[in-house]
């Protein structure tokens, strides 16, 4: 009996040895943890428990969701915030300024103000929210539904998504499961929840109306004059892969939560489709899987880590498909392969028709940037393409931007000419060079409102045929073409949308 206390004693003290070490190892891993882990215990001790089974009832996935949900007010003060563009108009004044309440666009005096939401992600006080809601902001205040205030630090910031983590002093607090994205289905009823119109927490309900939009609103680069102002052209590498629901989203929504019927997290509040500002009935939000891996990098490198398959293309459909003589109408058609890229080193090769990625069909740009845009440099993507009618499937090891900088020793990329032209360009098809009996040209096929050819008239559909005297066949001849003009301008032969020949010139930045 003695033996037997001993031994009932030594197994208790044993085991509060190993759970004390255990809370201690804890404890200092605690903040190494993503934001996953992090969730995972704390729905461990926290278990979620929302049907969504039966008729259509909200109260249960509302009541789980909105303590978590925050108000956050930001101030700007001593400098004036100018208008983008140098005192242009915003084009997308309406759908930032007048949705999200913020004072983007304008001219603003000290001290202005705005607000927007935010979702509390971790009990230890990570929050996710819009980038544009926190940009610039000299003080961050976020608001808990119970009314206790606390003052917000930015742990990082991407204009490439529109996501920003912020972290506030404070432990226990409430917080939204985090769900999966890639499993919400169009028809599949949502809420969105945040502070629309400087009311308090407010919950509408809608269902998902499409996946993977992209709309244009993301990393839209400054206009400057016809001489620039910049020192190097900005590349746009914004990532657009939306969510579209028909739940009422108004200005203050921003940063908001849109959850499924379980309570579960699927995506963050971004923009709506308005003239006014106000819901006209779609709004648009960032998948939580991509959101996932911006704020893990925020919290273990400071900074996004991007990864690039190395490849500019443009989107198929029947007309597109017809003007470059292949037989795929859909998918995306590759321009050029980065030298040094990963692409270049799987094989891929212009011409080429990527139709999926990691298994699943490419149906327009949205479907692969996204999918990457979850990756990091070193990390492999299963790429399937078209290729004289038959399709491969390669691995592509993603590069950073950097390395593929330095591999394709290139100072100008077709991002970096969209920036600089405001358009966009592919091969012309063998059938365009016979019906205009032209040897050379590139076509535009897309032609950015605001910038230098649209500023001149040069549309989409236009064929350039040289510049400065150059014959044009690829992107890489439309850079050597203005890297060899001595006085800033640019000189341009072609063939316009209505088949009628141009010659123009006009200045351009180096």
């Amino acid at each position: 009996m003695k033996k037997i206390g001993i031994t009932l004693l030594t197994a208790f003290f044993g085991g509060a040895v190993a759970i004390g070490g255990y809370k201690l190892i804890e404890n200092n891993n605690t903040e190494k943890m993503s934001i996953e882990d992090k969730q995972k215990v704390y729905f461990t001790n926290n278990p979620l428990n929302v049907s969504s089974a039966g008729d259509v009832d909200f109260v249960q996935a509302a009541a789980a969701v909105t303590p978590a949900v925050v108000h956050i007010q930001t101030t700007y003060g001593g400098s004036s915030r100018q208008q983008r563009g140098g005192g242009g108009v915003d084009p997308f004044e309406d759908m930032f300024r007048d949705f999200f309440g913020s004072p983007r666009g304008n001219t603003q005096r000290a001290p202005a103000m705005a607000s927007g939401s935010g979702v509390i992600v971790s009990d230890d006080g990570y929050i996710v929210t819009n980038n544009h809601v926190v940009e610039d902001a000299s003080k961050i205040e976020v608001i808990l539904p119970d009314n206790r205030s606390f003052q917000a630090k930015v742990i990082g910031r991407d204009p490439n998504t529109d996501l920003a983590l912020l972290k506030v002093n404070a432990t226990k607090l409430p917080v939204v499961k985090l769900g999966n994205s890639d499993n919400v289905q169009v028809g599949e009823w949502v809420l969105a929840v945040g502070y629309p119109l400087t009311l308090n927490t407010t919950v509408t309900a809608g269902i998902v109306s499409a996946k993977g939009r992209a709309i244009g609103i993301l990393g839209q680069p400054e206009q400057d004059d016809y001489y620039g102002n910049r020192n190097q052209p900005r590349v746009n590498s914004a990532i657009e892969s939306f969510i579209q629901t028909d739940a009422a989203i108004n200005r203050g929504n921003s940063g908001g939560a849109l959850v499924n019927t379980r309570g579960e997290l699927v995506g963050i509040n971004a923009a709506i489709a308005s003239q006014t500002g106000y819901y006209a009935g779609y709004g648009f939000a960032i998948p939580v899987n991509l959101a996932k891996k911006i704020m893990d990098d925020f919290i273990k490198y400071g900074a996004v880590r991007r990864g690039f398959v190395g490849v500019t293309f443009q989107e198929l459909n029947s007309s597109i498909a017809k003007e470059l003589g292949v037989s795929e109408i859909s998918g995306l058609y590759v321009n050029t392969v980065v030298e040094g890229s990963g692409a270049a080193a799987a094989g891929i090769k212009k011409g080429d028709v990527i139709t999926k990625v990691d298994g699943a069909r490419i149906m327009s740009s949205s479907d692969l940037q996204e999918r990457v845009a979850r990756l990091r440099p070193g990390d492999k993507v299963q790429l399937s393409f078209n290729r004289d009618g038959k399709e491969r499937t390669v691995s592509v090891t993603l590069k950073g931007e950097d390395d593929v900088k330095i591999a394709g020793n290139n100072n100008s990329s077709a991002e970096e000419l969209y920036n600089q032209l405001g358009a966009s360009f592919a091969p012309v098809s063998t059938a365009q060079k016979q019906r205009y009996k032209i040897n050379s040209g590139v076509v535009v096929t897309e032609a950015r409102d605001g910038g230098l050819f649209s500023n001149f008239g040069i549309e989409k559909g236009t064929i350039i045929t040289s510049i400065n005297n150059k014959p044009i066949n690829k992107v890489d001849d439309i850079d050597n073409a203005l890297s060899a003009s001595s006085n800033n301008m640019i000189r341009i032969n072609g063939i316009s949308a209505d088949g009628s020949r141009i010659m123009m010139s006009f200045p351009v930045a180096q």
